[in-house]
């Protein structure tokens, strides 16, 4: 009797996205094996190895934030997506070169979606998220649904869709309970996504600053808060305000731990002007000088230093003895009131590497000017109320991704998940053609639908992902007008969010058996593409989105190379035995011709074969050409 032939499948766990709380478990168990118990982790033992030997229970009176849903808004960001994401080339720019990504769809499975791929690969996020006024909070509760409320509302599941930013929004808008419960699963998902010295920006305005600064604490760890930026957005003011006049936003600014690498910026001419000199005459060039004195209640060492002039001083020293004989026989030490001041260290211009920035940003750019960029470039059209400035973007992309003296020049990888307008996206392409830089970006957003008394939906723009794709083309163009020269990436490649295109097993009660198995022989769904499946491969096996793809065909089957051979995947509906021979020997001319570094992993749809001799055949042709990696989906 024939063995039936096994050609694993992908699991129900490698379909979904990552589960962060088997993850989490693994990790503790690595640290704390005692803590492990057959039934889980065993917190009592825990607490104790953690130095809580006390018995007695805390009560409720902690300090922190606490709000009603807390617990359920932990669970949603731990809890797994099916979704998949479709890939879009009609509505990409240069879609078989480009590294940055654009996606719409709810960014909370979004985010789920990219923990396998990017989890600790992104050295910056800014996010502008709603403000939570009477007027702009989109995220309401029932997305906290996942994938199912997103589909509704995009009219991919039956029904009339969604309405979750007119009528009625006005009774929830100022509940900080539900801007919380948006805002917490997401800021732990995107925690995870940083580098260990990335960073994140959120701009913020009166309206949640405290509950956010309580929240980043949470989420990032107080030790991790880095700045809380003012950002005066506003050049002139309403006199129309009871008391007070705003014209400020806030932008909190955490890493992912204290080992954060943030860049200095360039001295402004006016700046140097201001501060250095030479009034030595140097030939070094210009410097600006620090006191080597310290105050008297500083715990340095007091000590006598004699000057070039025989002048005593005992004082408490920055630098030791031979540390200052050592300057001054370089000639780093500066006296001024013609030697009888005191005594002070040369920092030559030269050898500066840029101003440290600080927290009042003022005169750098205004809500104002960010409208006026976006207008001009649809045309004088009004598509998108309060967009933030090219300029504000560009400097804390200057601040959280650029390294000067970089090795890679900043081919670092940045990410908003509130995409707007695409002013990021904007910003990091602008800002490559200045610098020369590499940076990627990915932008989520919503397709939040625009009010169809607006500009922009009689513009032909039906939702602000739409506006935000437009903004990306057309700055793109604008900025290679502008730069001839400049050959980096201005495309952007676009993805949809989607439920999966591998069918579940969803066990009917009552119905018949046979007939539920009949239905699960087409595993795939018939709306998906070959490209739709090769994306949730790329998904299920944690594979960034950008990475190489190239095709080619053998026996009549399109063949997938993905990262120059590290996977091939044949998605065709049919795989007959003739096609046996020539198909796999053309996959393994095309891994020796790449060369991978490990064995690649191949893969085929489960229902591509007629029938289980055609497995036998497909498998034993492959392990005589040194595949043993091999799935269905």
């Amino acid at each position: 009797m024939t063995q039936n032939p096994v050609i694993p499948k992908v699991t129900e766990a490698e379909v979904q996205s990552v589960d962060p709380i088997t993850e989490n478990i693994a990790a503790l168990k690595a640290l704390f094996p005692e803590a492990a118990g057959e039934a889980g982790v065993r917190f009592d033992v825990l607490r104790q190895i953690l130095g809580d030997a006390s018995a007695i229970e805390e009560g409720e009176e902690r300090f922190g934030l606490n709000w009603h849903g807390k617990k359920r808004a932990r669970q949603i960001g731990l809890t797994p997506t099916t979704a998949t994401l479709r890939p879009c080339r009609e509505e990409s720019v240069n879609w078989d070169e480009t590294e940055n990504l654009f996606i719409e769809g709810d960014n909370l499975e979004v985010l789920k979606l990219l923990q396998r791929g990017y989890a600790g690969k992104i050295k910056m996020i800014y996010i502008d998220p709603p403000y939570n006024t009477d007027k702009d909070f989109i995220y309401p509760d029932k997305f906290s649904e996942g994938l199912e409320a997103y589909l509704h509302y995009t009219g991919q599941r039956d029904g009339a869709g969604w309405n979750i930013s007119g009528e009625g929004q006005d009774k929830i808008g100022r509940k900080h309970t539900n801007w919380l419960n948006m805002m917490y699963p997401r800021l732990t998902l995107a925690k995870n996504l940083l580098t260990q010295d990335g960073v994140i920006f959120i701009s913020i305005d009166d309206h949640e600053q405290a509950r956010l600064k309580l929240l980043c604490d949470e989420v990032f760890g107080e030790e991790n808060f880095v700045a809380e930026l003012c950002w005066r957005r506003r050049k002139t003011q309403a006199n129309l305000v009871k008391h007070i006049a705003p014209v400020h936003d806030f932008i909190m600014l955490y890493g992912k731990t204290q080992n954060i690498k943030l860049s200095k910026l360039p001295y402004s001419k006016d700046f140097i002007e201001k501060t250095f000199s030479n009034p030595d005459n140097d030939e070094r060039g210009l410097f600006q000088t620090r006191p080597l004195a310290q105050p008297q209640n500083s715990s340095n060492p007091e000590y006598e230093l004699e000057l070039p002039n025989g002048r005593k001083i005992l004082a408490k020293w920055s630098c030791s003895k031979e540390t200052f004989k050592k300057y001054l026989f370089e000639n780093r030490v500066y006296i001024p009131s013609g030697g009888e001041g005191m005594p002070r260290l040369k920092i030559f211009l030269s050898e500066s590497d840029g101003i440290i920035p600080n927290t009042w940003l003022e005169g750098l750019a205004t809500t104002e000017e960010g409208s006026a960029q976006l207008n001009s470039l649809f045309d004088k059209k009004i598509v998108f109320d309060f967009p933030k400035p090219v300029n504000l973007l560009k400097h804390f992309l200057s601040i959280g991704s650029t390294q000067l003296n970089s090795t890679q020049l900043n081919d670092m990888m940045i990410l908003d998940f509130f995409a707007g307008s695409g002013t990021t996206a904007h910003a990091v392409m602008q800002l490559n053609a200045e610098d020369g830089g590499k940076r990627r970006c990915i932008s989520v957003q919503l397709p939040e639908k625009c009010d169809e008394k607006s500009e922009a939906f009689k513009a032909g723009y039906a939702t602000i992902a739409e506006i935000s794709k437009e903004r990306i083309r057309r700055a793109a163009k604008k900025i290679k007008a502008d730069n001839p020269d400049y050959s980096g990436d201005l495309g952007f490649k676009v993805f949809k969010l989607a439920e999966s295109g591998i069918k579940p097993w969803e066990p009917a009660g009552g119905a018949d058996l046979v007939d539920q198995m009949e239905k699960q022989i087409e595993t795939v769904r018939p709306d998906r593409t070959e490209e739709d499946l090769l994306y949730q491969l790329f998904l299920m096996r944690g594979v960034p989105l950008a990475v190489p793809v190239e095709s080619r065909k053998f026996a009549g089957k399109k063949v997938f190379s993905v990262g120059y051979g590290s996977s091939f995947a044949c998605f065709d509906r049919e795989i007959s035995l003739r096609d046996i021979d020539t198909l796999c020997e053309g996959i393994a001319a095309w891994r020796d011709e790449l060369k991978p570094e490990d064995l690649p992993h191949l893969f085929f749809r489960d229902d591509a074969f007629k029938d289980d001799v055609t497995k036998i055949n497909l498998l034993a042709a492959l392990e005589q050409l040194g595949f043993t990696r091999v799935k269905s989906l």
